[in-house]
């Protein structure tokens, strides 16, 4: 147990120390900077070639998406993502080792070239995440988590990164073991982790640019729309266009769904309206909305 803790606590001070190292020492290497650089790149494209022209360039919670980057990408590790994560693993290897289990990959890529290496990587991450997505609009309990992002009624490049952190550990969670067999650490691969972010950032931006034939492999705004649209199509209550990076997936397991441009279109859930607008009451709202189901079963 006095490891656990140990690790628990050092993991705090390890990465406060990161984090600093993050701001103080601007790098190529450097996650911090580069959110920022990407986040002005395609504020800037907002700002000079706006898909819908009638958003203000600081559109309604604007501010708002912008404090959940930082929080979702650097603070939520801070206050203790990053400690009970290292034990998990921990915990995890130790387990295995109870069964004489050192070791849990199955597929060694550092035998592949660096580009065999990277495009593995984005594919098997990618497709992890494209059905992780679709149990977060499946799963009653995890929809209410994933309400936070829908809860977005004017999409801009900063909608990227407005989740509820439980996302974080539900995604985390089962990505882990299938990228831990193939050799990959969370960690792995800087390249990979800013071109996501950017693809990301790109998918919600109120932007419009043609990508020609390669709409059918990686996602854009045009096809991100209908996944927050408030009206879902019919036979599509679970939503549609469930690709984070690449849209292939969605034309491969037929959840593609583009009528139109859907440059209008309403954006949301049914009662958005009504959804608590600060950040506080949204990290709240699941854990309450959990309660009020409960007690109307009960009554029931």
């Amino acid at each position: 147990m006095d490891k656990y803790l140990d690790l628990f606590f050092r993991s705090f001070g390890d990465y406060w120390h990161y984090l600093k190292g993050e701001i103080m020492s601007p790098s190529w290497h450097n996650y911090f900077y580069w959110l920022i650089g990407v986040s002005l790149f395609f504020w800037l494209l907002e700002v000079v070639i706006p898909w819908r022209k009638k958003q203000k360039v600081v559109r309604r919670d604007f501010w708002l998406d912008g404090f959940y980057m930082f929080f979702n990408f650097f603070l939520f590790s801070l206050i203790g993502y990053n400690a009970v994560s290292n034990v998990f693993v921990e915990l995890f290897n130790d387990f295995l080792a109870l069964f004489g289990i050192t070791n849990v990959v199955a597929l060694h890529v550092q035998a592949f070239p660096l580009w065999g290496q990277l495009l593995l990587m984005l594919v098997i991450r990618d497709f992890i995440h494209y059905n992780v997505h679709r149990l977060l609009h499946r799963v009653p309990v995890l929809w209410e988590f994933h309400k936070v992002h829908h809860s977005v009624q004017e999409m801009g490049f900063a909608a990227h990164l407005r989740y509820h952190w439980m996302e974080n550990i539900v995604y985390r969670f089962l990505e882990y073991l299938p990228l831990a067999m193939i050799g990959f650490g969370i960690q792995d691969f800087f390249i990979i982790h800013i071109f996501t972010l950017a693809v990301g950032h790109f998918n919600h931006s109120n932007i419009s640019i043609p990508l020609g034939p390669l709409k059918y492999i990686f996602n854009n705004p045009q096809m991100h729309i209908w996944h927050h649209a408030k009206a879902l199509p019919e036979g599509r209550r679970f939503g549609v266009n469930f690709g984070l990076t690449l849209s292939i997936w969605d034309y491969l397991f037929k959840t593609d769904y583009i009528p139109n441009t859907g440059r209008d279109i309403p954006l949301g859930f049914d009662d958005v309206e009504s959804f608590p607008e600060g950040f506080l009451e949204q990290q709240a709202y699941p854990w309450i909305q959990k309660k009020t189901d409960s007690a109307e079963e009960k009554a029931q």
